[in-house]
């Protein structure tokens, strides 16, 4: 059974760091993959746990980019992946699985923003296809390492971003309505939330629990397709025109960002529990109403929902979880 959305006492709040989070803990001995692991809070992410002694692998689309932002940071390794190939997720799920590794932890940190339209291999629209169905089809080829840990969590960084769209089941990729990049960008959220609920529930009797989690406001390279009047809607932009810095903008550091991943993953107060969405190093709450600054809004923490939404995934990869 998933665990009730409503805040614990975690000990953190939304200051709290990624190191925090941590603590002394020692992760000698557990593996763990984290896509985007080499940006933003991903990289954060990674350097913390693998500093901690846990082993990492990193996926990438770019391996000199990625093997440049993680020099000099212990027990990482890099392997090629893209999201939108489905043959590639297979190989690289293929390659861990041959290694004979248990997975403790899988974080599903990868993701693009607000992109122009652009369409997988099998016609999925490219938020959709990189935040949500590549996660679903990755996680899906990894189940045997997951259930070799007897003990597993998968941790998808979604975003307060779900509070613009529930997922389209009728037209998810945008065939028959125009393209709205945030619309498109909403929904790849929503879908990261409910995808953590339902595999929570499928997956609980195997020892592997499931959480979403909203990172926070930060300014990483996810900003990469905003345009000025996107930065003016958040307030990110000063009087005199220039963009404010995180501070300014009252949004969190990296360092901050990164916590809440690290509590999903490690934090030994979420034991038997899962299928919850998190923000600020705690489960979150209901959003009190549409504009409320925090909270997860009733469509991304709906089981029937969930259960749609696992039913749309597979149809659009072909992909069934072999439990």
């Amino acid at each position: 059974m998933t665990t009730q959305q409503q805040p614990l006492h975690s000990g953190f709040d939304k200051h709290s760091t990624a190191s925090d989070v941590l603590g002394q803990r020692n992760l000698a001995g557990i593996n763990i993959i984290v896509t985007g692991g080499y940006s933003g809070i991903g990289l954060e992410t990674v350097r913390v746990l693998a500093e901690a002694g846990a082993q990492v692998r990193v996926p990438t689309r770019d391996m000199e980019k990625a093997q440049h932002a993680l020099k000099g940071i212990p027990n990482v390794e890099t392997d090629f992946l893209d999201l939108m190939d489905p043959a590639s997720i297979d190989a690289f799920a293929d390659r861990f699985v041959q290694t004979g590794r248990a997975l403790h932890i899988l974080i599903n940190s990868a993701g693009v923003m607000a992109s122009p339209l652009k369409r997988d291999a099998r016609g999925n629209e490219g938020q959709f296809s990189t935040n949500h169905l590549g996660h679903y089809q990755l996680t899906a080829r990894l189940l045997p390492a997951l259930k070799k840990a007897n003990g597993a969590r998968v941790v998808s960084v979604s975003s307060r971003g779900h509070r613009f769209s529930v997922v389209d089941r009728v037209d998810p990729n945008f065939n028959q309505r125009p393209y709205d990049k945030w619309l498109a960008y909403g929904q790849s959220k929503t879908a990261n939330a409910l995808f953590a609920l339902e595999l929570d529930t499928l997956g609980e009797k195997h020892n592997i629990r499931a959480f979403s989690l909203h990172p926070g406001a930060i300014f990483t390279g996810l900003t990469r397709h905003l345009d000025r009047s996107d930065f003016e809607r958040v307030g990110a932009i000063k009087e005199n025109g220039e963009l404010k810095t995180t501070e300014e903008a009252g949004f969190k550091t990296v360092e901050q960002g990164a916590a809440t991943s690290v509590w999903c993953a490690i934090d030994p107060i979420l034991a038997g529990k899962g299928g919850v969405y998190c923000e600020d190093v705690n489960i979150a709450a209901f959003a009190a109403e549409d504009g409320a600054e925090v909270g997860v809004s009733s469509w991304a923490a709906d089981p029937a929902a969930a259960k749609g939404l696992w039913e749309l995934s597979e149809k659009l990869t072909g992909v069934r979880y072999v439990w």
